[in-house]
Formats: C-alpha cells, structure tokens, sequence
C-alpha cells in the first residue's frame, strides 16, 4: 500500500476547488445551447451518470423503491432508467396486484398502478434522482400501436406535465418500421406537456443507436446500447458525437455487473471501461447491475457493488475538472500509444481551451502526451488518479512543451491521467 506521503484521497486533493455544475440540479433537464450536455432551469451543467432499474416501478415495494432511490442518489447517480410497465409485454401486475391497463388496453389506465408510480416518481425527487421513463418498449407493441399511442402518451405526458424529475424514453428495434409509432408517441407527450420534458430512445437490440432517426425534431438526445460489445462504445459515440445538428450522446446501456448472459465475467474493471470510453469520446452514460433489473435476492447487496461505487469516483473525477462540461474528445493529445480500437482503449480528452487535458489508460501501458495542448505560460502539473479507489499521485515531473512520456504506475488496473497548468 503507497504511504499517505505519496497518495491523496481524490476528494482531498480537489476538495478546495469551487466545483460549479456539482450543486442540487433545479428540474427538469433541459439541453445546453452548444447541444453537447444537459444543463438545469437555471442553465447550470448538470452530469448525466444514469443507473438501471428497469423493474422500480414493478417488481418492488414502494419502500424497497425508497432504498434503491436512497442508495442511488448516495453513490452519485442522478438520473435512473426506468420502464414504466416493467419487463416483458407490459400487461404484467405490480407486487400489489395492480396491471397497469384495464382489459389490457392502454386507453383505460389503471389508476391504482399510476398511483403507485407517482409515489416512486416522488421519492426520486425527494432525492434528487431523475426518472428516466420508458413509455413504449417492443415487446409492447401488441398493446401500443400507430393507432393509439398519441392518445396513449398524450394521458401520460398529461398526468406528469408538473412533475419536474421525468426524462421521455421509447425502446424500439432500431428499424424503420418503428419510426411511424415513435412518431405518434412523441405528437402525444408534446401535446400533453407542451415539451415539458426532454424526449430520448434506445433501440432494443442494438447495435445500431438512435441516429437513424437523428434529424427528427422530438429528438432532443441521441442513446444507445452496446450489450457485450465494450468494443463497440467508441465508434458508435464518436458517429454520433459528430451528426448535425449537435445532439448530446447517452451510452444507455452496456453489460451490466456480473450479468450472466454475456459468457464472461462483467467485473468492475468492465464497468469502468465501458464508463470511461463514454465520457472520454464524449457522450454521458448508464450503469447497470444484474441483480437489480433481474429482482434477485441479493438485489440489495447489488446496491453497494464495486462498479456502483466506482462510477460515484468516475463523477467525482469529472467534477473536479473546471468546467468539465467543456470536455472535447482528443486523441491527437496522444503523440503515442493512443488507441482507438479493440476492447482495450488509450482515451484522451480535453477542456477546449485548453485548461486541462485527461488521458484514459484501460490498461498497463506507456504513452505519450502532447504537452502543447494545454493553454498558458505556468508550470505544467500532472497527477495520476487510480480509478478503483480516487486515490492520487502526482506523476514524475513534466516539461511545459512538447512530448512528454508516461508509464501507468505498477499494480494498478487501469489508471487516469490529469495534466493542468498552474492558474488554470
């Protein structure tokens, strides 16, 4: 174990640092004017870091549903994915006994269903977590049709018009098929809530991400979801990341911690990937576990899992980084050792005038950096962040220009690099 002499707490050592975009969010999310992040209703940044509950509003109590909201909004996570009938054809009853439909027609909602949803939707805002609400999903489409969904997102978007913590989102196959439904959803939750509420959608299956349909105007934001492939994050981001018009970029699902169908091991070491490769390339991101969205018996201990608690670090990261909102993509910060391709990344990024530069290392590795990237005439600094544990180190010394070479420091999985200039 390095001694206290050579390695700082994250927190400590940033802790000093006015953080803006880190207070309490004032909802609902709205888009930024440069169409790259999600800012609040008094225009400050706001960091999308998304949990998955698919099943919250079914398969749990309301009380079980408070512990979920508690625990997530302690370990960082501020918006939480949710599908609003559960997983399968959406027709299934809540642990009350309450469907969500009568006759199985979305037309005639139950309102014992919704009244159990409003109480979770209230404890989210209570503590300060934004829902994510799935109102259509494929496996819903028997129910859900091009001849009632206005009609049927229209009474939704209507019952939740003041409720301030709700963010729009369809799950369909990425096929154009869907567009016509999507189309009508959309007509409908704009009707409802005058455009209250951000609207998204993520194809289900992948592998392709929203931007099939990315110039219809509904869309305020671009999600996708990679599964297994961690491979396919940075291209798929990276396409998006580059459409016009300027859309912000959600990785909305991935695998999830110790998922069981993908024939490995989801470690946390995955996760942080996953996580990391969003951020680095530019886009914002979900995480997930198993056992949550599975309603497992250990769904509980899931709650505190290695991955969660990193993700909190991974914020903490970003939020010390001054105007972290500003973050472009850059791997031309990488003179060598950049990578691009594969499962195992060399991620580099920066503030875009220049006031910090942040390298991704998914593994053990030597690089280096392109010094000249950052803005100003101070003294060059560099610091490694372990992201396991938000532990820091400052790195050897660095020259104010040119290239500089790194190696990630021995015993560690994966690593950060930050390099500011003094008075930045």
């Amino acid at each position: 174990m390095r001694s206290m002499n050579h390695a700082m707490v994250l927190l400590a050592l940033y802790l000093p640092m006015a953080v803006a975009g880190a207070e309490r969010p004032v909802w609902p999310v709205k888009v930024s004017e440069n169409g790259r992040y999600f800012v609040d209703q008094k225009g400050s940044p706001v960091f999308w870091l998304g949990t998955t509950q698919w099943q919250l509003f079914r398969e749990y109590t309301v009380e079980d549903a408070r512990t979920i909201l508690e625990k997530t909004a302690d370990k960082g996570f501020v918006f939480a994915q949710v599908m609003l009938m559960g997983v399968g054809d959406g027709t299934k009853a809540n642990v009350y006994g309450q469907e969500p439909w009568i006759d199985d027609n979305p037309l005639t909602p139950n309102e014992a269903y919704f009244k159990n949803v409003d109480a979770v939707v209230e404890i989210a805002r209570e503590n300060n977590v934004n829902i994510s609400m799935t109102l259509y999903h494929q496996r819903y489409r028997k129910f859900i049709t091009v001849a009632n969904a206005r009609a049927w997102a229209k009474w939704l978007a209507q019952r939740y018009k003041e409720v301030p913590n709700v963010v729009w989102s369809m799950t369909p196959e990425a096929k154009p098929e869907f567009v016509p439904v999507l189309r009508e959803l959309a007509a409908g939750l704009h009707e409802g809530d005058g455009g209250y509420h951000l609207i998204t959608f993520k194809p289900d299956p992948a592998p392709y991400s929203s931007s099939f349909i990315h110039d219809e105007k509904w869309l305020d934001f671009d999600s996708m979801q990679t599964w297994k492939s961690v491979e396919l994050i940075y291209p798929m981001v990276t396409h998006d990341y580059n459409r016009k018009p300027t859309k912000p970029v959600l990785m909305a699902e991935g695998a999830y911690e110790r998922g069981s169908e993908y024939g490995f091991d989801v470690t946390p070491l995955w996760i942080r990937r996953q996580a990391y490769y969003s951020y680095l390339a530019g886009a914002h991101h979900t995480y997930g576990h198993n056992d949550s969205w599975r309603v497992l018996p250990t769904w509980k201990q899931a709650l505190d899992a290695p991955g969660a608690v990193q993700m909190g670090i991974l914020k903490k990261v970003f939020l010390s980084l001054p105007e972290w909102w500003y973050l472009v993509p850059d791997q031309s910060i990488l003179t060598a050792g950049g990578r691009t391709e594969g499962q195992v990344l060399t991620l580099a990024a920066r503030h875009k005038d220049g006031r910090w530069l942040i390298v991704y290392l998914a593994d053990k590795t030597s690089f280096s950096v392109n010094v000249n990237k950052l803005a100003g005439t101070g003294k060059a600094t560099a610091h490694w962040i372990d992201p396991r544990t938000g532990n820091s180190v400052p790195a050897s010394s660095v020259a104010n220009t040119g290239a500089q070479s790194f190696t990630t420091p021995a015993g560690w999985e994966d690593a950060l690099l930050i390099l500011t200039i003094a008075g930045n």
